[in-house]
């Protein structure tokens, strides 16, 4: 079948998001080992594209995935089991990472005589599993490394969760069909102008707004997919515009739009190896930076060799998490009707903008 527009790639069953999310989740892993370890220099990916680390610039991609197949989902199923569905694949994993932080790794780490009687350590485990507030310490944990965030990963997982709710609600008031949705949309960047046109942002506010700017192309995307071509001289086009733009005053507009363009390409047209089971990436994404926290606390090493062990470390438990906890819940989902047509699988993947202290966000969790 010859792709001519998105709404081809879309009808198809085949597609690349779960290696785009692998690979993705594994660029956060490569992009933090400068900050956990303290290395000088920057990733090749920032080097190279200058606006953004390589863990930038995959959870900019995970929000563009998660905006168009969310979008899916919810045009696709009933909002009760659009919101169950939800819940099962983001919080159980969510839930038993943290609970390892808070019950395993901290007491094994931890400096602190007051680990079990400290409110840091029970509202670490508390905001954090129920996605009210991104809690990064634990005392007496870490204290000795560069950085002493447990899982600095975590911060976007809030928000990709509100983006999740903000689709509902729009759906519930009608709001969802595409004119009305790309009014919305259009409504909401204007808003947005207006609220913080010109302002000196906190890194939260930024985080929020490009996170959200990602998610709702995404879900535009999905809305307007038969009117997007599937192009090569498209895609070429837009990566020489953001070359010739980089370092200017309008390159994050270039940047944006090839980004986009470049992520939904990817998913349908190259003829790339395909994961149809044992989708790790979210897992990867949770594990990643406490894997390199381990591995920068008992072999400290450059950001290569961080690269390299954490990896391994965090494959590992991202198998078992797949296997023991997301997998399981994933079935559930069945008892309660959720669906997807065999046309659009329906997973997503995290996870948008780097915050102060140069993480990436989540793998968006859809499944």
């Amino acid at each position: 079948m010859t792709l001519r527009t998105l709404a081809d790639g879309s009808a198809l069953h085949e597609n690349n998001f779960n290696l785009i999310r692998l690979v993705a989740a594994w660029l956060v892993i490569y992009g933090h080992s400068w900050p956990i370890t303290a290395s000088g220099g920057a990733d090749l990916l920032l080097q190279m594209v200058q606006i953004k680390f390589a863990g930038g610039i995959a959870v900019d991609m995970f929000f563009v995935i998660s905006g168009f197949l969310i979008a899916c989902s919810v045009e696709r199923n009933p909002l009760p089991q659009y919101l169950v569905a939800r819940a099962l694949r983001i919080f159980p994993a969510l839930i038993v990472c943290v609970a390892l932080s808070v019950f395993v790794l901290g007491p094994l780490l931890t400096t602190s005589p007051d680990y079990w009687s400290s409110a840091g350590t029970w509202k670490y485990l508390w905001k954090n599993i129920t996605l009210r507030q991104t809690q990064y310490f634990l005392p007496g944990v870490f204290e000795t490394l560069p950085n002493a965030a447990i899982n600095g990963s975590l911060w976007s997982l809030p928000i990709e969760f509100k983006l999740y709710l903000l689709l509902a609600l729009l759906a519930l008031a009608r709001l969802f069909r595409r004119g009305r949705f790309t009014a919305f949309c259009l409504v909401a960047l204007v808003a947005a102008i207006v609220r913080y046109g010109g302002q000196s942002l906190t890194p939260e506010k930024i985080n929020l707004l490009w996170c959200s700017a990602y998610f709702l192309t995404g879900s535009l995307a999905w809305h307007h997919r038969a009117r997007i071509p599937l192009s090569w001289p498209l895609l070429a086009g837009l990566l020489v515009v953001a070359a010739a733009l980089r370092g200017g005053p309008y390159y994050f507009l270039a940047y944006f739009a090839a980004l986009s363009y470049t992520t939904l390409f990817l998913a349908y047209v190259p003829k790339l190896p395909k994961i149809r089971r044992h989708d790790i990436s979210y897992g990867v994404y949770l594990y990643g930076w406490p894997s390199q926290q381990l591995v920068q606390q008992f072999s400290p090493g450059g950001a290569l060799h961080n690269t390299l062990w954490a990896t391994l470390l965090a494959g590992a438990l991202a198998t078992l998490s797949w296997r023991f906890v997301e997998e399981p819940a994933l079935r559930l989902k069945q008892r309660f009707g959720s669906r997807m047509t065999r046309r659009t699988p329906e997973r997503t993947s995290g996870p948008a903008p780097e915050p102060a202290t140069a993480v990436a966000g989540p793998v968006s969790a859809e499944g």
